[in-house]
């Protein structure tokens, strides 16, 4: 699945409705920072394919979603696991630190073969 962009609109069903665990990078699009992860994030959307979902919320345009999990510095990358509360890491982090915070290991798909 590719990188989905949440909205206001669309987070409640993308994110809190999800029945996997999902990925949420809070972003700008003035973010030098933000644009470093970016591609750490696509990684992760393709190593875990079915697994774990991951969606982009840009902050600038979705202020009530900033001002709800209380985002306060970008990037703000949060694990949402169904029945349990987010957990969230600021700044750059390469797909190899973000799968170390996250214990995201554990959910990886079976490899084929």
């Amino acid at each position: 699945m590719a990188i989905v962009n949440a909205t206001e609109a669309t987070f409640e069903d993308l994110v809190m409705k999800s029945p996997r665990p999902v990925v949420v990078d809070f972003w700008a699009t003035w973010c030098g920072p933000c644009k470093l992860v970016a591609p750490e994030l696509e990684k992760l959307a393709t190593k875990y394919e079915g697994a774990v979902d991951v969606v982009k919320v840009d902050v600038d345009a979705n202020p009530a979603l900033s001002q709800a999990f209380g985002i306060q510095s970008i990037p703000t990358i949060a694990l949402f696991v169904p029945g349990e509360a987010p957990r969230g890491v600021v700044g750059f982090q390469p797909l190899e630190q973000l799968e170390q915070r996250f214990d995201l290991l554990k959910y990886a798909p079976a490899k084929q073969g």
